[in-house]
This record gives C-alpha cells, sequence and structure tokens, in this order.
C-alpha cells in the first residue's frame, strides 16, 4: 500500500474548513514504545475520559508495536515486514522502561512494584479506556513502513488505522494536544 499525499492534504483542508474550534478533547500521539511512556499515556487518557472529555490516542512509529497481539500471526510479509515483526516488541506486556531497564531487572521490578501498590498494568489501563470510549488510531504509513498489517492488531472497540489528516482533524478540534 502506498501513501497518497495529495488525498491527504485534500482531506485535511477538507476538514480543516469545518471546524467549529476547541472541544473538551484530548488528542495524543503516542510515539513511544517505552513500557513508562506507555503508561503515562494511558494514565493521562484515562484519566481525560474519567473527566469527561472525548479522547482520541493516534500510535505511530515506536508507539505501534504496543497494539500488535501477540497470539495473532498473519502471513505475506515482505522481509523487511519480517525482520521488523521480529525485532520490535510483539504486544503491550513485551514493552520495557526507558531508563533503568538493565538487562530486563528493572522492568520487572517496576511491574513487580505496580503489583504491590495496587497500579494498573497496560491490560487494565487498555480495558479501561475500552469501557471510557477512548478512541485509538493506528498509523497507516508508520504500519506500511514497518510492514504491519491490521489483522495482527489487538481487539479493540472501534480500533481504526488512519492517516496523518485523520489525526490533524482531530488535534484542531481539541483543546488538549499531547506528544508522548
Amino acid at each position: 500500500m502506498t501513501l497518497n499525499v495529495e488525498k491527504e492534504i485534500a482531506d485535511l483542508k477538507a476538514k480543516v474548513g469545518d471546524m467549529p474550534g476547541a472541544e473538551n478533547k484530548l488528542t495524543m500521539i503516542v510515539f513511544s514504545g517505552d513500557l513508562d511512556k506507555q503508561l503515562a499515556a494511558m494514565i493521562i487518557a484515562t484519566g481525560a475520559a474519567a473527566m469527561g472529555m472525548q479522547v482520541v490516542l493516534f500510535f505511530t512509529f515506536w508507539g505501534l508495536p504496543a497494539l500488535r497481539a501477540p497470539q495473532k500471526k498473519v502471513g505475506g510479509k515482505s522481509f523487511m515486514g519480517k525482520m521488523f515483526g521480529m525485532m520490535l516488541p510483539k504486544g503491550r506486556n513485551k514493552l520495557i522502561l526507558s531508563q533503568m531497564h538493565m538487562a530486563g531487572m528493572g522492568t520487572a521490578m517496576m511491574k513487580g512494584l505496580m503489583k504491590k501498590k495496587n497500579v494498573a498494568g497496560l491490560d487494565e489501563m487498555y480495558d479501561l479506556a475500552a469501557q471510557l470510549a477512548v478512541k485509538i488510531y493506528a498509523c497507516q504509513m508508520s504500519m506500511d513502513l514497518m510492514g504491519f498489517k491490521k489483522e495482527e492488531m489487538i481487539d479493540y472497540p472501534g480500533l481504526e488505522v488512519c492517516g496523518v489528516a485523520t489525526m490533524l482533524s482531530h488535534a484542531k478540534e481539541s483543546s488538549i494536544q499531547f506528544f508522548i
């Protein structure tokens, strides 16, 4: 699949013309695939949704592997797609800390401490996000580059694959935008 830049620009221009202004809405770009940053994104997203905000998460580049379902296997990938698939984590439970990972020891200690302190992990955060109607989008261009397919993504209510024009239209009407 190739990126049609002209179509994306035309879609964006069409959407921008109808923007009503800032709404009680949070749009967040989830760029990082680090455990701690994904936790922060989900804490902010679920907190905003619990406060009555509409929440949109746009997963791109290194944030995308968190959306891969570990149990799903898909064929028909290119050599590079297979390489990205092997090198990147498959699912949110394979993510590691951005700092003090220490060959897995730091990540295991953090997960253990979270459990001991009754802090929700990513599985619980995603479940809560779904209950709170947090919208999740996966970046089509990043998926194409990394060889990921929609069929290998998690089962999440309303998960959509889209381009940057969709994310920008949400950001334009949002009162808050984040990049994590």
